[in-house]
């Protein structure tokens, strides 16, 4: 692959001198005279409506069979293509009975040589070229089956079969096929003008073997009840009725595909070459056919660009007018991007852009070399223009030139320039500027290993991106340069950033540090290599660099994402709070729990606040269980997977409930909602039923997303992390307005009462109600959201304190210091103890909440604790819910 790529590369440059050559000669190409020999012709690029063949030599009529034929990009000018899967498409040139060309035995001693372009499009046995005649008459066919490609001659007079495989099997490339037959010396074949095998003798075959019809088609067999068409592209069908020589097929083979003649000992341009021909599109072409010794094929272990020097040693020494150069660019620049086009282009296709990179750097330094110079001496000469590869500029300046600065390009963000001090101008200067629009994109991840950048090698597990467009400047002879960056004078290169979403996310992300250079291609081993040796970042920030070197060549920026990673001892200390709190929590929510379903006959306990408390801790303890038996299995593990569906969950679930104490202290406090049986139905279905109805599908559209990357959770990469991360936001955001409205009705009444009754334990009721409040809504959650954004270590370690210790919060809070819970057990305790004192009758004396209302013993209730009498009965509170 990576060779017939080489190869590619080559024959778009091929196509570039070819367009050359038919500019500015006009004399006749060798291989054309060949052409002209020929019995018959058909182009293939001027079917009327694609109806009608016409024989440009012979002069005889064809015609094309069914609909599936569309004119495409040929090698010579336009080619058709045949689309046989939907059958009854081929091309009939006609019918020859008695003829040399359905029975070669009619030729006489000079044979008959038959030629073609075939890009073959599939591997079945179907016949490319068929022809034949009846009765006694001879015939011919050349297709493909799933062992090789053949070409076969057959006489049925005396049962005789000359057969060649073709090696290797035409493929999706335009291929040249030509093979000649004689009495003498049988059939032989040539693939893109070299001589590939041959039959002399051939072999016996049955009386009935081949194709009895005399007529010639290209699609099919001709046979009426052969029913299969071929599916490929045909350009260029010539016949001759005499048997080429090898020098002949050269001839020809170079002539259509637009090369020049080449000296066997020296790369010489012949002077005969002519324009009358079409315009040949050599863009692609299939790998050479490899014979013994006799041709020397270059080694796959060569960098790309290396089969373009001999192209680079054929240009012409030679001046090149004006509007020839500004063609010739221009279509060379088009040859580049079909190449880039190509769906041969592999997916790691590095090499290959480099090498073409610096193949164009070649070719446009050749071109400005040999431009015209202008009729006044003093005078600069300039070319310059735009195309869909790249923004280009040829300029050459004569001796002692007044240069004060030289920037490309002249307009926009992006340039880079050179201080008129660094130009000596002792004799004649060319300028090259190339700024190349797509380049960059062929870039996606580079090895930093694979480097000259030591401060990139320091992270070789983080691949490197290009971020900008490339540009490049080359100048002859080379500018007197700095060799300190300190110094001056330096070369300026200014850059914005091109980057993709994901790159822009990751920039944006300030848990990733990234490192921008500025780099070039070195081509310095004969291969591309990133370096940013004798340059240096001076300015710019995340939008645009700035960089300062000490040489020419293609610039561009490079980044590279790291990851922040703590030190050791930071996840150390941060994995010992985890599990310590974890542990403490787990250990608090049992007591919580137990403690609750002991005191659960008490009244005061049997409340739905209560219930919620009891489900909150549930959810909770199994999801931090869950957590610490997580970190023994392996990702991608089956139990891993189910590990991380529970904890996907029960966390979803604490949420829920974290969202229900939101809504039930709202109903209490700020606005009284529903009736205790409703409000009840709702509750348990928000808490338990909306997380499982996200898990259900998170895990039917993304399964393979539980437990997959570094631990048994969701996946960080392909967005599944929101099913979780979506809905804890939500409930956190929502308990924080809960937790605005409900401070300021409590504060208000706090103030109300402070003036009222100047008493100050009614102050602190805010601060009380907020620590309390704290870890059933979920808040402490948003530090975890803090130290993703901003990874503060601070963050971190109050979000690990707070969230592991989540549980230890709720036992505190609503369960050991609620004066509620500690009178139920009180009151549980004397039952207990007139229980067992068989004491039955006695009357226990019932209790209220005081943490809320503040009441001492034997001190008198204040308005506080009066709240349907007083002027705020309006916002009607049960303090002892908070």
């Amino acid at each position: 692959m990576e060779f017939s790529l080489r190869i590619h590369l080559f024959t778009t440059f091929v196509s570039c001198f070819k367009v050359y050559a038919q500019v500015i000669h006009q004399t006749r190409h060798p291989g054309l005279q060949v052409l002209a020999t020929a019995s018959h012709y058909w182009p293939l690029d001027a079917v009327d409506g694609i109806h009608d063949l016409w024989d440009q030599i012979g002069n005889r009529p064809g015609y094309v069979n069914g609909s599936n034929i569309n004119i495409v990009e040929g090698m010579v000018n336009k080619g058709i293509f045949l689309n046989g899967d939907n059958g009854g498409t081929f091309l009939h040139f006609g019918n020859y009975q008695n003829s040399c060309i359905s029975d070669p035995t009619m030729c006489g001693p000079e044979g008959i040589t038959f030629s073609f372009f075939w890009k073959n499009h599939e591997a079945e046995s179907r016949f490319a070229v068929a022809s034949g005649g009846k009765v006694i008459s001879n015939g011919f066919s050349v297709y493909t089956n799933t062992y090789g490609g053949y070409v076969e001659f057959y006489t049925r007079g005396n049962n005789c079969r000359w057969k060649v495989k073709i090696v290797p099997v035409p493929g999706p490339y335009w291929t040249h096929i030509l093979f000649s037959w004689t009495k003498k010396d049988g059939l032989k074949v040539y693939i893109n003008g070299t001589f590939t095998d041959g039959d002399i003798s051939g072999s016996n075959v049955t009386e009935h073997y081949g194709d009895p019809y005399p007529d010639l088609v290209i699609g099919t067999g001709t046979g009426r009840a052969y029913g299969h068409y071929v599916t490929g592209a045909f350009d260029e069908f010539v016949i001759w009725e005499r048997a080429l020589s090898p020098q002949d097929i050269r001839l020809y083979y170079n002539a259509a595909i637009g090369q020049a003649i080449v000296s066997s000992t020296t790369p010489r341009v012949s002077k005969e070459v002519t324009s009358t021909t079409p315009t040949v599109r050599a863009t692609e072409v299939s790998p050479p056919v490899v014979i013994g010794q006799h041709e020397e094929v270059q080694n796959s272990q060569d960098p790309p660009s290396m089969p373009v020097l001999g192209f680079l040693k054929a240009l012409p020494n030679r001046t090149i007018p004006h509007n020839t150069a500004n063609n010739l660019t221009q279509a060379f620049l088009k040859s580049v991007e079909e190449v880039l086009s190509s769906p041969g282009l592999p997916e790691q296709s590095t090499p290959v852009v480099s090498g073409l990179i610096e193949t164009v750097d070649r070719v446009m330094e050749h071109m400005v070399t040999n431009l015209e110079p202008s009729p006044s001496p003093n005078s600069l000469i300039s070319l310059g223009g735009t195309s869909f590869v790249a923004d280009y500029s040829l300029m050459k300046f004569p001796q002692n030139y007044n240069l004060s600065h030289y920037r490309f390009p002249t307009l926009g963000k992006n340039y880079i320039s050179v201080p008129g001090e660094a130009f000596t101008m002792l004799s004649q200067t060319t300028i090259v500027g190339l700024f190349y629009h797509n380049m960059h994109n062929y870039y996606k991840e580079i090895s930093p290993v694979k480097t000259r950048i030591n401060e990139a090698a320091d992270f070789k597990d983080h691949k490197i991106q290009v971020a900008s467009c490339l540009i490049s400047l080359k100048v002859e002879p080379s500018p007197a340069l700095s060799i300190n960056l300190s110094g001056a004078p330096l070369i300026k290169i200014v850059l914005t950033h091109v980057l993709t979403k994901e790159q822009q996310e990751q920039v944006l992300n300030q848990s990733n540090k990234v490192f921008l250079y500025c780099a070039f291609l070195d081509y310095s081993s004969n291969e591309g290599v990133w370096s940013n040796e004798g340059c240096v970042r001076s300015d710019g920030n995340m939008t645009y660099s700035v960089c300062l070197c000490n040489h020419l060549t293609n610039f561009a920026i490079l980044m590279q994402v790291v990851p922040l990673k703590l030190t050791v001892g930071h996840r150390v200390a941060l994995s010992t709070i985890g599990y310590v709190g974890c542990s403490i929590s787990i250990f608090c929510l049992a007591i919580t729990l137990v403690t609750f379903a002991v005191l659960s006959s008490v009244s005061t306990i049997r409340n739905q606040r209560y219930h919620i408390h009891a489900n909150l801790s549930f959810a909770i303890l199994v999801a931090e269980i869950l957590l610490l038996i997580s970190a023994r299995f392996d990702p991608g593990t089956l139990p891993c997977k189910v590990m991380a569906v529970l904890l996907h969950f029960f966390f979803l679930s604490a949420f829920a409930w974290m969202l229900v104490e939101g809504l039930h202290l709202y109903s209490m406090v700020v606005k009284v909602f529903g009736s205790e049986g409703s409000k009840h139905f709702y509750y348990y279905g928000i808490g338990w039923g909306s997380p499982l109805v996200i898990c259900v599908v998170s895990m039917t559209s993304a399964l393979d997303s539980y437990g997959e990357v570094d631990n048994c959770w969701l996946s960080l990469k392909n967005g599944a992390i929101w099913a979780f991360v979506a809905p804890a936001l939500f409930v956190i955001v929502v308990n924080i307005g809960i937790l605005i409205s409900v401070t300021r009705i409590i504060s208000r009444i706090s103030g109300e009462s402070y003036k009222v009754h100047g008493d100050a334990n009614a102050v602190k009721l805010t601060v009380k109600a907020v620590a309390v409040l704290l870890p059933i809504l979920g808040i402490s959650w948003i530090f975890g959201v803090l130290a993703i954004n901003s990874h503060s270590l601070v963050f971190l370690y109050v979000f690990a304190i707070f969230n592991s210790l989540q549980g230890f919060f709720v036992f505190l809070f609503h369960c050991l210091l609620n004066s509620e819970v500690r009178a139920a057990f009180k009151h549980k305790t004397k039952v207990w103890s007139l229980t067992s004192s068989s004491i039955r009758n006695i009357n226990v004396k019932p209790f209220n909440s005081d943490i809320m209302n503040g009441n001492k013993e034997g001190v008198t209730p204040t308005k506080m604790n009066t709240w349907d009498k007083s002027t705020n009965s309006a916002n009607r509170i049960d303090l002892s819910a908070v």
